[in-house]
Parts: C-alpha cells; sequence; structure tokens
C-alpha cells in the first residue's frame, strides 16, 4: 500500500456549481458543454470572465471523466457585450489591472485552452460577437449562419494584440489577418468558412446539436487514440501561442498605458451597427461588440 494518496480531482457537480455565474455547464456520457453567459443571458466581457475562462480550463483538464469539451455561449450571439461596471476598475488603478486581469487572465485563458484541456474540443460560435479566438482556437469549430466576426480592436484605440491577432494570422494567413486586423474587416458565415476560420456553417436553431453530434463521433474512438490525437493536432496552436502570445499582449498592454482607451459598450454599440449579414431581429435586440 502507497504511503501517501491521491490528491482528490475535481468533482462535476462541484466545479458546475462553483462557475454557475459565468457558465451554464452539462456532462453527458463524458462530453462536457461549457455555455457561457452573462445572468443567463448574452455574455458580457468582463474581468470575472477572463479570470474564470482559465479557471474553468484548468478544472474541466483536470476532471478525467471530461473527454470531449464543446465551448459555446447562450443566446444567439458570442460575446456581444461590455461589463462597463467590471471594466470602470481599470480608471482607478490602470497599471494593476492592466497586468493582473488583462494580461495574466488574458494570456491564462488562452495558454490553457490550448495547453490544460488534453482532450478534443469544439467551439461553437452561436452568432455575433468579438474575441471569437475562444472559439477560433478550438480543434474544430462551427459558426451560425447568422454569425459575424470581427475584430473591432483598431478601431477602438487598442492594438490587437491578445489573442484574436494569433488565431487570425495562424488561420488566415499573414496577407488576410493584416487587412482583417487594421481595417475591422466584418467577416459573415460564408466569408468565414472561405477564410479557414470556422469548418462548418450550420443553421443557428441547429449549430448546437450539430456539436454534439460531432462530440459523440469523436466518443465512439477509443479513448487512448483518441486522447493523444489532441498533442499531434495543438502542436501548431502551442508553437503560435510561444512564438506571439506574450509579446502582442504586452505591445497591447504598452500602447493602453500610452493612450489610455476606455473600455465602454457606446463605442461597441457602434461597431455592431456596421455588421452587415446579421438579421434584423438580433439589431433589434442592441447587442454589441466588444473590445479587449
Amino acid at each position: 500500500m502507497s504511503l501517501t494518496s491521491y490528491v482528490p480531482t475535481p468533482k462535476f457537480e462541484e466545479y458546475k456549481e462553483l462557475f454557475k455565474e459565468h457558465f451554464v455547464m452539462e456532462r453527458r456520457d463524458g462530453i462536457i458543454e461549457l455555455r457561457m453567459h452573462t445572468l443567463g443571458g448574452d455574455t458580457q466581457w468582463s474581468f470575472e470572465l477572463h479570470r474564470a475562462l482559465w479557471q474553468a480550463f484548468q478544472t474541466v483538464g483536470a476532471d478525467p471523466e471530461n473527454e470531449v469539451m464543446i465551448l459555446s455561449t447562450m443566446g444567439e450571439t458570442w460575446i456581444a457585450n461590455i461589463d462597463d461596471s467590471s471594466f470602470s476598475k481599470e480608471e482607478d488603478d490602470r497599471p494593476y489591472y492592466s497586468y493582473e486581469h488583462m494580461y495574466y487572465d488574458g494570456r491564462r485563458m488562452l495558454i490553457s485552452l490550448i495547453n490544460d484541456v488534453e482532450i478534443p474540443t469544439i467551439g461553437v460560435i452561436a452568432g455575433p460577437g468579438a474575441h471569437t479566438e475562444l472559439a477560433l482556437m478550438c480543434d474544430i469549430t462551427i459558426c451560425a449562419d447568422h454569425t459575424v466576426i470581427v475584430d473591432p480592436h483598431l478601431d477602438l484605440g487598442l492594438v490587437p494584440g491578445d489573442g484574436i491577432h494569433s488565431a487570425f494570422i495562424e488561420l488566415m494567413g499573414t496577407k488576410r489577418a493584416a487587412y482583417a486586423l487594421l481595417t475591422c474587416e466584418l467577416m459573415d458565415a460564408k466569408k468565414c468558412l472561405e477564410y479557414g476560420l470556422v469548418n462548418e456553417i450550420v443553421p443557428k436553431d441547429k449549430v448546437h446539436a450539430r456539436a454534439w453530434e460531432l462530440a459523440k463521433r469523436i466518443m465512439g474512438r477509443k479513448r487512448t487514440t483518441r486522447r493523444m490525437t489532441v498533442p499531434v493536432i495543438r502542436r501548431p496552436w502551442k508553437q503560435r501561442i510561444a512564438d506571439d502570445l506574450d509579446g502582442g499582449f504586452a505591445m497591447e498592454m504598452h500602447a493602453y498605458l500610452c493612450d489610455s482607451p476606455e473600455h465602454r459598450d457606446k463605442v461597441g454599440a457602434e461597431q455592431y451597427q456596421r455588421m452587415e449579414g446579421m438579421s434584423e431581429a438580433d439589431r433589434k435586440k442592441g447587442v454589441r461588440v466588444s473590445a479587449s
């Protein structure tokens, strides 16, 4: 008998409750789905979500009962609002919050997604929104047919260096990525598929069901083979993270401290009105696109 015992692994029912403010979690037959939300509705970007993302990824990755992860959102948008009350804290101590929440937490959420979740991942972009790098850097990415992807950083006075640049360059190539980042290009679902950002376009009322269908197909493979496939297909992302994530974040934070832009929903609202191809119903909802 061993002299010591294993530290207990995370239990789903416990961390499902722990993260409930930020994720609706469901697990069936080894497939775990995380759907981001704010107060049960469209996801609002915040310091708190920044941190919860990497904490959730580490926890999911540490539970051996999780075999495939689906990452999505509630509603028919992606991350489409900013929580002004959260970001207002940056004005109290900009150097502290730019490191503690934007630089540290922002880096950790992508590093953890790539390195800590060592199971197949499926990103589901349920509609228009920003910070789609979280879905784009999943192993498989599908999107609803009314999706519009845009990186609004530059129009909002921010350097696009916190991860979306890594996703765009890796998936679209240097030239297309440069154009998208410098012009804040609006890319509808068809263009996202053409550019290689997503694998499939699915009707919005079927996009979550399609993710579960894909996950069940992957679950049909033997466990060791399935899991050992992940580091094979994940190597380019690990290299991309090592090559330019820290540097991009550092440049964004340097410019952020120099030029002092504000994270405010009213700015994002102007960006959202530019989105072409979205439904009239979505326009009437007044959902807005966020930055960093």
